[in-house]
């Protein structure tokens, strides 16, 4: 199905815990490489969508059950369009950020990935102003 010009190719709402993101993984894996991206871009789109989902379940939701990830990608032109829609509180753009890479210790790295891996990162209006929702772009070709 094309949207707005781009090709819809996969939606699914994820319980929002750390036991689905093997799942998700899976599914953006799966989907970008359908899409033409390499086993090597594969990997770093799941591992930009993997730290953004750990973000949300750890920061947004505070691991707390009973939240939601909404996954979606679409593919426009030469680019995988990467959403990521939660219903946490909404985050300040602005303080989104990751520590500095001399502070040697366990986490905190995952902005800094998902920088270094997409093409692309924006925080969008969500629909009815509720949660976040985030745009990541890897151009694959």
């Amino acid at each position: 199905m094309v949207l707005d010009g781009d090709m819809f190719l996969f939606e699914h709402n994820f319980e929002a815990q750390s036991s689905e993101l093997c799942k998700i993984r899976e599914m953006v894996r799966h989907t970008a490489e359908e899409s033409g991206c390499s086993v090597d871009c594969a990997e770093l789109i799941v591992i930009a969508v993997s730290e953004a989902c750990m973000n949300i379940i750890q920061h947004g939701y505070h691991s707390k059950p009973g939240g939601s990830i909404i996954v979606e990608i679409r593919k426009r032109g030469n680019s995988l369009i990467i959403r990521l829609r939660d219903f946490a509180d909404s985050v300040d753009p602005s303080q989104v950020r990751s520590r500095d890479l001399g502070d040697i210790r366990p986490g905190g790295l995952g902005t800094h990935f998902i920088k270094e891996v997409m093409d692309e990162i924006e925080f969008l209006v969500p629909p009815n102003g509720i949660g976040n929702l985030l745009q990541m772009v890897k151009i694959i070709a």
